[in-house]
């Protein structure tokens, strides 16, 4: 484990950076522990006292209203205090290095840095840097890695699907570019999921995709035939207006998930999008706001698994 930056010497996590090399016991500590907090939401104080007095900074380097938002909430439930940083308005256009923003930051007793920048490895390079007391989150960072997002859609699964051992998902779109698919595909393999399709334009797969453990197709009918779960990829829009694609009509002509594609995969199939959605050009609203839509739920989960990392995280060690 000490290859692991995210362990530490007593074989917990230290710092959350990346599903990929995670102990399938540690990825299922963390859906274990968001299970009881998925009720804290439901009552009339949404509140826990696991964090208090604890200092948590949100270091967003490039913006990200969705993830920012609840990684606050997530940390407020716990009776943390929350600062917000907006980085590209501070200290770091003024040409203070990324590390000198975390040690001024680490100087005003921060406990925890949750961090999202445009580069891949940032947070891997804070995680190495700061003292052993203060715990890392990585919120996305480049097309690198994006963990609890990928936790979140797993802990979504297991709460429609139950298990994980006999399972068929498809993620769908722009994989080439998301740091969201690398993570999903990670927790789906370590958890067992015996089959991980990806379904994209050849313009839009990263070279040897294949080596991730995933069957891929470039039809999409093909592609969600039988399947469990449709993992929809949000298409940036600098994407459409690049030489990848033709146009957003045709990637939703081939590659948007409306009903009648949605008919190939199983009748109780559910489809997921880590949002935010383009309707009409990666999903058809039709279908995201249908019976087999469990996208809302996703939000909602993605506040208790947020709660369960910090919490271990803050318990690691500590």
């Amino acid at each position: 484990m000490l290859n692991n930056p995210q362990i530490n010497k007593n074989g917990e996590l230290q710092h959350l950076l990346s599903i990929e090399g995670l102990p399938v016991e540690i990825v299922r500590h963390i859906l274990d522990t968001a299970e009881p907090f998925v009720s804290v939401a439901e009552r009339e104080v949404k509140k826990v006292p696991l964090l208090r007095g604890k200092a948590i900074f949100n270091l967003f380097f490039e913006p990200s209203t969705r993830t920012r938002t609840t990684f606050e909430i997530a940390a407020k439930r716990l009776s943390a205090d929350v600062i917000n940083l907006n980085i590209s308005a501070s200290s770091q256009s003024k040409g203070e290095t990324l590390l000198d923003t975390v040690d001024n930051l680490a100087a005003m007793q921060a406990d925890m840095f949750i961090v999202r920048h445009a580069q891949s490895g940032a947070a891997h390079l804070i995680a190495r840097h700061v003292a052993p007391h203060i715990h890392v989150v990585n919120a996305g960072d480049g097309r690198h890695a994006h963990p609890t997002q990928g936790l979140l859609d797993v802990f979504t699964i297991r709460k429609f699907k139950k298990e994980f051992t006999n399972l068929r998902v498809a993620i769908v779109g722009d994989v080439m570019h998301s740091r969201v698919a690398r993570s999903q595909i990670h927790a789906l393999n370590i958890l067992g999921v015996p089959e991980v399709r990806v379904i994209a334009p050849k313009t839009l797969l990263p070279t040897g995709v294949e080596q991730l453990g995933v069957h891929v197709y470039n039809d999409m009918t093909k592609g969600l035939k039988d399947v469990d779960v449709v993992i929809m990829l949000r298409l940036q829009n600098e994407r459409m207006r690049g030489a990848l694609l033709p146009s957003a009509q045709e990637y939703f002509k081939y590659y948007g998930l409306t009903a009648e594609k949605l008919a190939y995969a199983k009748p109780d199939a559910i489809v997921m999008h880590p949002g935010p959605m383009n309707r009409g050009v990666e999903i058809d609203s039709t279908v995201a706001d249908g019976a087999q839509s469990v996208i809302l739920p996703q939000v909602t989960y993605g506040i208790a698994v947020r709660m369960a990392v910090m919490s271990i995280l803050v318990g690691a060690g500590s």
